[in-house]
């Protein structure tokens, strides 16, 4: 499929020269000699031509006036300019919006294809990009947050209100597995700084001095290994969103920096002697009560009422159980065709359970359970025998009675009866009970550090001496 060029020219002679040069070099070349017809094919009969080609000067008007009404409509192209005369303040206004370049006339026509294909290379990776912004902007729009329930619809309609306003700073609120990721990337793809970055942060993945790192950045030779210069997370999020999720385990030292990053739009890296401008979108998650930890001490109050100017709250699954109806055959199609499997029809005895579990793990449970249902489906069935509810009770949450402890050593069965989650859980209990409750201690015994097993012990429900 050929390309469209298109060429505004008014002189009938040259026009019609370039037209037949490029039409002969595999170009859909469309000629036009106003700038008053060419403004209806761009904007009327939306005409996306992968080059423009334009004299500067025409009868109706300065080319240049035409690029920036069509650059504010957000008309594709890429835009190569020729001029028998212009002086430097219009080539420096051409190159301010955006033109490719900016030829005087006569051009020699090799050297007017070498431009074009230029032109046209560029053309092609900045539609690519926008084509996968469309991608991402459809995928995360707010009819991502599947659901017909109450609760589903009132956070689908937050999201989309949210969406539409220049919002600075949010809070969410959501057990484990509810959807706050997803929350977080609609607002930003589905917002005004869905062009700019999106960056993440799970703050209870790292320990408190990598967090910090991370966040700000640092400077060579701020701590030990720290061999150059690395720009943080809230620079790199300078004019899009920062996504911090699980803040409530931020320490409180940290918390300070962050509220003074928010309050005056400038960051300092560690070992740094500047501060930097900065200007982002803040999405803060939370599966704790932060409230709770103000009152605590846990948690700055200061910190929180900045964060807190809007509060979105996602219902647990088991709250909003008729949203099963949807949400399963999405993810059975959407496994279906990651693993080539068929799977279409789902037994009522399988529903039935469904809707009878309490699911602690939500709807990151529910994915987990469909991927392997689908995956090891022998057929159109959706397999009853791979759900592993776990006695589809609270009770049965606990350590799995099919565990066996034998000195320092945990015996699991890995006959598919046990999910990834519950084998994790199982061992996490049984080092906490060993351990008289106590995180630090049960940490040391699993070679881990007190923050990640502190993550884990909330992901999971489990009782510390914390």
């Amino acid at each position: 499929m050929s390309e469209t060029l298109l060429i505004i020219e008014d002189e009938a002679l040259l026009g019609a020269e370039l037209r037949e040069e490029f039409a002969g070099d595999g170009w859909d070349a469309v000629l036009v000699t106003t700038l008053a017809e060419a403004e209806r094919l761009l904007v009327e009969r939306h005409l996306e031509p992968l080059v423009v080609l334009s004299d500067m000067s025409l009868p109706d008007g300065n080319t240049l006036d035409l690029l920036e009404r069509v650059r504010a409509r957000g008309v594709p192209g890429e835009w190569i300019l020729l001029t028998a005369y212009g002086g430097v303040p219009e080539s420096v206004r051409a190159l301010k919006l955006g033109a490719v370049d900016f030829l005087e006339k006569p051009c020699e026509i090799d050297r007017l294809q070498l431009v074009v294909a230029g032109a046209a290379r560029s053309g092609r990776a900045h539609r690519r990009l926008r084509d996968e912004e469309r991608q991402r902007g459809s995928r995360y729009a707010p009819s991502a947050f599947i659901g017909r329930s109450a609760a589903a619809r009132e956070a689908r309609e937050l999201l989309e209100r949210l969406a539409k306003v220049p919002f600075s700073a949010l809070v969410i609120h959501g057990e484990t597995g509810t959807g706050k990721g997803l929350a977080a990337r609609i607002l930003h793809h589905a917002g005004p700084r869905a062009a700019a970055p999106l960056v993440e942060l799970n703050c209870a993945a790292l320990p408190r001095e990598l967090v910090e790192a991370e966040l700000f950045g640092h400077e060579a030779g701020a701590f030990t290994g720290a061999k150059g210069r690395r720009r943080g997370l809230i620079e790199q999020a300078h004019g899009g969103t920062l996504f911090l999720d699980e803040i409530g385990e931020l320490e409180l030292e940290l918390q300070a920096k962050l509220l003074k990053v928010i309050e005056d739009r400038r960051v300092r890296r560690v070992g740094g002697e500047r501060e930097l401008e900065v200007d982002i979108q803040l999405v803060a998650a939370t599966n704790r009560d932060l409230e709770r930890q103000v009152a605590d001490g846990a948690f700055r109050a200061d910190l929180y009422h900045r964060l807190a100017v809007f509060q979105l709250r996602l219902p647990p699954l088991r709250e909003r159980r008729e949203d099963l109806e949807e949400l399963l055959p999405l993810l059975i199609q959407e496994f279906n065709a990651r693993s080539g499997q068929r799977v279409a029809e789902v037994p009522t005895t399988v529903w039935e359970r469904l809707h009878a579990y309490h699911w602690p793990g939500n709807v990151r449970e529910l994915r987990n359970l469909v991927e392997r249902c689908v995956l090891l489906a022998d057929g159109p069935r959706f397999p009853e025998r791979w759900l592993n509810l776990s006695g589809e009770s609270p009770a049965d949450q606990s350590t799995p009675t099919a565990m066996q402890n034998d000195g320092d050593r945990i015996c699991l069965p890995l006959d598919g009866s046990l999910t990834l989650d519950q084998i994790e859980r199982a061992v996490l209990s049984e080092a906490l009970a060993r351990n008289g409750d106590n995180v630090s201690r049960a940490a040391r015994m699993l070679g881990t550090t007190r923050e990640r097993l502190r993550y884990r012990v909330q992901k999971y429900g489990l009782k510390t001496s914390d």
